[in-house]
């Protein structure tokens, strides 16, 4: 499957929401919000595991994407990633990087 790049750079194409939307995997989604509810700390049912991508427009994103300030950031400035963006390496997605280092090499990639 091709990469499919958020805005912050993480590859929503190996996401398990993603796949399990895309392939309406229902056990996927069972496995992914046991998953979730054990390393995040919240009740995380199966039908919550759904999300179209990132930048999708019909509002199926997985919990706090729907909310994530680096994604109304591009959204905002008109930008399918941050990589797009002339303010790349602002203090907002230098912060998510030092968590998520494959999604700056993602980024560096796409400006590359």
């Amino acid at each position: 499957m091709e990469k499919l790049i958020a805005a912050c750079g993480l590859d929503c194409a190996v996401c398990p929401a993603y796949v399990a939307a895309k392939t309406n995997d229902q056990a996927l989604r069972i496995k992914t919000a046991a998953e979730w509810t054990k390393s995040f700390g919240f009740d995380c049912k199966p039908d919550m595991v759904n999300c179209h991508g990132c930048m999708a427009t019909d509002g199926v994103q997985i919990g706090h994407c729907a909310e994530c300030g680096i994604r109304l950031c591009a959204i905002g400035k008109k930008k399918e990633t941050c990589a797009a963006c002339a303010d790349y390496g602002c203090a907002t997605i230098a912060g998510f990087w030092k968590d998520c280092p494959e999604a700056k090499k993602n980024l560096d990639a796409l400006r590359a």
